[in-house]
């Protein structure tokens, strides 16, 4: 009993957005009002808590997601604090997969920005709830009713607005509370310590009785219980609008909207409330659902510390050569010493240490139970997506969906003798890192790094030198392009050859003909699977995907091709896999030959905020880009350009874009798809 108590006053959340809306900085004063911290550290002076990393603090932006454990009254909260970078979105990926809810922070100039898009529809994959803080209240051009209108309309949601913002000339003073109806006043000299409560400024009343209708009237098209009291005309108390906002949340119908300045100490005490209030604990979730590993059969897991274990590693960092896997425990125990079994690698692990996370730093556990988020150490084979569980009564949960990258460059060690040490570390970053990949060319003999952009591969590279001082040479960014074909053709292929005293034999005819874009690749036969033995059929399947991974043109994968298997022979005594696998590969490099193979590449969509002075040059600089404007916003004294640009042209353009605007204008971009390549470029 005094663990399901202890389940309901739990809170797994994430603190997602686009970059600079500031979420580590409303994460550090969460952690400033809770007591877990007795200094706030700022993100623009590297003393952010969370910003542990020497890059985080170097660029004041966050690079790798960061846990931690606080308390706020009863309940406790484990809270991840993400990045907002699109080069780093795998880490908001993997943390939304095991988080219970989230809180999206926006900003209140920029609005709904690329990178809120993103999260948002991340944290929909998920089915995770979420509150939404509309910070930076402070600023020139801020906009808190414009932000509710762009969660509506670019991101499809139902905005519940629960307060308003309270302003003296341009100065925020504080909030209004729409359930309680009463006004929340914060004085600059405790650091926004002590929230005054204060009745509603008269200038506000008719406003405030407007929005708290509004407010009912939203909750009584989604709540049985609020209608009945909206259509009797009859007053609605706090406690029922408190319980209604919260069933609505649950069931991802309603997103409540808190507001304030971070910066300014303003507004984090109530947002902390409404996680509390609104989102929901380990309990309020469905059962986690997986399968059993050899059967196939539905399974599932209720969050019960007596139910077998069931966990599930979402994030490996390595340290000096061991892992540290970041744990989330649905369902059993976790205890040091423990065997537990890796369902995932089909392997035994034993739990070493379990840590309790604050940032970097860590405090030991004896154990972990259903709810908890901790970091384990002692496991030799686990990675990102891994299911830990009970070897009696295993379950298997689904794997993280990882992103490919988009940009790749060379690198090499300044000295030879670091060759090795570079590549130990290389194995490292991708270890820990599901969207860094790194190999060597075989036709160069140089060391290839892949990653989402060019900011990605610059922390890798600084990460070696401050981290490992390991100095490297790193080549040009080269952009990973992609092959397809444009017509339907066949190509035909004999394999005759003797290997180790034994003759092979195999001969293939395959139709290759072009998907749409995004489709991927696709196999199918026209020949009867009864007349194929099944280890040929496998080593021809093996054969097309293995021969889709290098193109004709220039090496890169080939992508969007559908494959068909017209007729195949075989001679008695001759067949094998071997012989079809090649005979295969060498049909499918024919075909793609004769069906006028094509190079793509990808392809980013580019948001610019720039002041309206400056867009006549920022559109024709990005015409010149070969980018595609889509459409221009206005708002208020900006414009926002929407537009596709192919990222070969994109390299350096956060310095073009600053020198354009004398350093006013912002940007992001995110991959949109892959487009054929065209005119001097192809």
């Amino acid at each position: 009993m005094a663990a399901r108590s202890q389940l309901l006053k739990t809170r797994n959340i994430g603190i997602i957005a686009h970059i600079d809306a500031g979420k580590t900085t409303v994460t550090e004063r969460i952690l400033y009002y809770s007591g877990k911290i007795h200094r706030i550290g700022e993100v623009h002076d590297g003393t952010a808590t969370m910003d542990w990393m020497i890059q985080e603090q170097q660029r004041g932006i966050t690079i790798t997601s960061a846990v931690t454990s606080l308390p706020w009254g009863e309940h406790q909260i484990q809270l991840i604090d993400t990045p907002g970078h699109v080069d780093f979105t795998i880490e908001v990926e993997r943390s939304l997969r095991v988080l219970d809810g989230a809180v999206v922070v926006f900003c209140a100039v920029g609005g709904v920005e690329p990178q809120s898009e993103t999260v948002w529809h991340q944290a929909d994959k998920y089915h995770v709830p979420r509150l939404a803080f509309v910070n930076k209240l402070d600023r020139a051009g801020a906009d808190f009713s414009a932000v509710v209108d762009q969660m509506r309309d670019k991101l499809a949601a139902v905005p519940l607005p629960l307060q308003l913002p309270i302003f003296h000339g341009d100065r925020l003073e504080g909030v209004v509370d729409l359930v309680e109806g009463r006004a929340l006043v914060w004085k600059d000299e405790d650091l926004g310590a002590e929230v005054v409560a204060e009745p509603v400024p008269d200038a506000m009343a008719a406003e405030v009785r407007h929005h708290r209708e509004r407010l009912v009237e939203i909750l009584a098209d989604h709540d049985d219980a609020i209608a009945e009291r909206f259509l009797e005309g009859a007053a609605v108390g706090a406690g029922e609008l408190r319980a209604a906002i919260r069933r609505a949340t649950l069931n991802l119908q309603l997103v409540p909207v808190f507001c304030g300045a971070a910066l300014r100490n303003k507004g984090i005490q109530p947002l902390l409330d409404g996680v509390c209030a609104y989102l929901p604990s380990p309990l309020d979730m469905p059962p986690i659902r997986g399968h059993v590993p050899e059967t196939g059969e539905p399974a599932e897991r209720h969050p019960d510390p007596a139910e077998p274990l069931c966990a599930y590693v979402f994030k490996v960092m390595m340290e000096e050569g061991r892992r540290m896997c970041f744990v989330r425990v649905y369902s059993g125990r976790l205890q040091v010493g423990q065997a537990a079994y890796n369902a995932t690698q089909k392997q035994a692990e034993r739990v070493a240490r379990i840590f309790q996370l604050h940032s970097n730093k860590r405090a030991r556990l004896d154990e972990a139970e259903a709810g908890h988020i901790v970091a384990v150490m002692g496991f030799k084979f686990a990675g990102t997506g891994d299911t830990l569980c009970d070897e009696a009564h295993p379950i298997l949960l689904e794997r993280i969906d990882a992103y490919e990258p988009v940009i790749s460059m060379a690198v090499e060690p300044r000295r030879n003798a670091d060759l090795e040490k570079l590549q130990v570390m290389l194995r490292k970053f991708a270890d820990e890192d599901p969207t860094f990949h790194a190999h060597d060319d075989p036709d160069t003999g140089q060391t290839i790094i892949s990653g989402m952009g060019e900011l990605h591969l610059e922390i890798v590279t600084d990460r070696l030198r401050t981290e490992y001082g390991l100095e490297v040479n790193v080549g040009k960014p080269q952009v990973v392009y992609r092959e397809t074909v444009s017509t339907a053709a066949e190509g035909a292929a004999v394999f005759e050859h003797e290997i180790a005293g034994r003759d092979h034999y195999a001969a293939v005819t395959l139709r290759v003909e072009p998907l749409a874009r995004g489709r991927g690749n696709q196999f199918s036969s026209q020949v009867s699977h009864d007349s194929i033995p099944g280890f040929v059929y496998e080593a021809i399947e093996t054969g097309v995907r293995e021969a889709a991974f290098g193109g004709v043109l220039m090496g890169y994968p080939v992508a969007d091709v559908a494959t068909t298997l017209l007729a195949l022979e075989q001679r008695e005594g001759q067949t094998s896999d071997i012989a079809f696998k090649a005979c295969t590969m060498k049909a499918f490099a024919l075909g793609v030959q004769a069906a006028g193979p094509v190079l793509m590449e990808p392809i980013m969509n580019a948001e610019v905020l720039v002041p309206e002075e400056f867009l006549g040059g920022v559109v024709g600089d990005l015409s010149a880009r070969r980018g595609k404007v889509q459409k221009i916003t206005p708002r208020k004294n900006l414009a926002v350009v929407d537009a596709q640009v192919p990222l070969s042209g994109m390299f350096g353009y956060s310095r073009a874009v600053r020198t354009l605007s004398q350093g006013r204008a912002t940007f992001s971009m995110q991959f949109s798809h892959f487009e054929v390549t065209a005119g001097p470029v192809a």
